[in-house]
């Protein structure tokens, strides 16, 4: 089966940050582990990406111990564990060389966040003639701050402020963005076949 799961940042870095508890699906996790499985059963390839930023002293940094997967999230033997440095899987990480080399051409993508990480390598992923599905309830986000707005708000703050941008209007423009263009937007439960609540 020509087909790789790329999994993106679901990692214990966003669960230290202040703002995860505004997070849009905290059953990120567990969505991308029910894929995981649909993807092995199938014959496919797990691709898991984790996002650091060496040096940094934030929680991406590998120095401060959150640059690993989530509770429930183990790759398999054989499958990669890469580390990239910049928004998409591929430019700082041998992820094309991978999917190359095993002649695969579909791809699937979720992960953490929705409109950055995971928009950002799923438009590439198109620009590199892959053929991508996008799972927007396998992915999540937090809401945006305006970019006028001062640093180092509170996330009620964040949340009381009418010019942030909400979660459900950042996961509905990058579906906008997307389809039909460069991904088809799916569901776990379509994918999978298994319910998800």
């Amino acid at each position: 089966m020509s087909e790789a799961l790329v999994v993106i940042d679901v990692q214990e870095s966003f669960r230290q940050r202040p703002g995860w508890r505004l997070t849009a699906n905290p059953a990120v996790a567990e969505r991308a582990a029910l894929l995981a499985e649909h993807t092995r059963a199938r014959g496919g390839l797990v691709c898991w990406v984790l996002h650091s930023e060496p040096g940094s002293g934030t929680v991406f940094d590998p120095a401060l111990g959150h640059v690993r997967l989530m509770d429930g999230l183990t790759p398999a033997e054989g499958e990669p564990l890469l580390t990239k440095t910049a928004h998409n899987a591929f430019t700082t990480t041998n992820l094309q060389q991978i999917l190359v080399s095993r002649g695969i051409r579909r791809l699937t993508v979720c992960g953490i966040r929705t409109e950055q990480c995971c928009e950002t390598t799923a438009r590439l992923a198109s620009d590199l003639g892959y053929d991508v599905t996008f799972v927007t309830d396998a992915t999540t986000t937090d809401p945006i701050p305006h970019r006028d707005a001062p640093a180092g708000r509170t996330p009620e703050e964040i949340l009381a402020d009418p010019r942030t941008l909400g979660t459900d209007e950042i996961i509905a423009r990058t579906e906008y963005a997307l389809a039909g263009r460069f991904a088809a937007i799916r569901g776990v439960a379509e994918l999978t076949g298994v319910g998800v609540g």
